[in-house]
């Protein structure tokens, strides 16, 4: 593990503070024992190369197991009434599928409310897990994995499943994806008054 930093970051709190593994069980897990043991700051982002146990939607397993592809996860303390985050998980999607298309000039269609999609088949996912403080969000935790370069897919998956460079035969910057997220996300959490405690 290694504390890294993103450059062109222009938020006041996301991904401010960044860890990176090169391999570890999940980035979703991570976040939450950091939560548990206090030993976190709003908007830290975790980072992986590899997971060998992420975490998808409904308990299903997100295969990280090649290096090269987008697997990261992000808190929030938001404090806001759950309500709030109804639309979150789209707006995360939206915002993904804008920054390929202004990147890459690449199509990504949306599968509400969490799947990103290719020519019908899956090639990213978001994962939002929130614990309560009473009525209020306490804990928000965002886990998006996109698949950037993964060519061989895992048998449950191999007829499901693509990847950006398997669809487009192009390159990638991961970083500036995550980069431009971060940018784009905060400003969504501000308008949406759910940013409130950020910064």
């Amino acid at each position: 593990m290694k504390k890294i930093k993103l450059e062109n970051l222009v938020t006041k709190t996301l991904g401010k503070e960044v860890f990176y593994y090169r391999k570890i069980d999940s980035t979703q897990k991570e976040i939450w024992r950091r939560i548990v043991n206090e030993k976190i700051q709003n908007g830290t982002m975790i980072i992986a190369d590899i997971q060998t146990a992420g975490i998808g939607t409904h308990g299903r397993t997100w295969y990280t197991s090649q290096k090269g592809n987008i697997a990261f996860s992000i808190c929030i303390f938001p404090n806001c009434k759950p309500e709030n985050l109804k639309n979150i998980t789209k707006a995360i999607a939206e915002i993904l599928v804008d920054i390929f298309k202004d990147f890459y000039k690449i199509d990504i269609k949306i599968k509400s409310p969490n799947d990103l999609i290719i020519n019908r088949k899956k090639v990213g996912g978001i994962l939002t897990e929130t614990r309560l403080n009473g009525e209020n969000v306490k804990d928000l935790v965002i886990g998006i994995g996109i698949n950037i370069t993964k060519k061989d897919f895992e048998e449950e998956i191999k007829d499901t499943a693509t990847s950006i460079y398997k669809e487009f035969k192009i390159k990638v910057d991961n970083e500036r994806i995550i980069t431009e997220f971060c940018n784009r996300f905060e400003k969504f959490l501000f308008r949406e008054n759910i940013g409130k405690e950020i910064g």
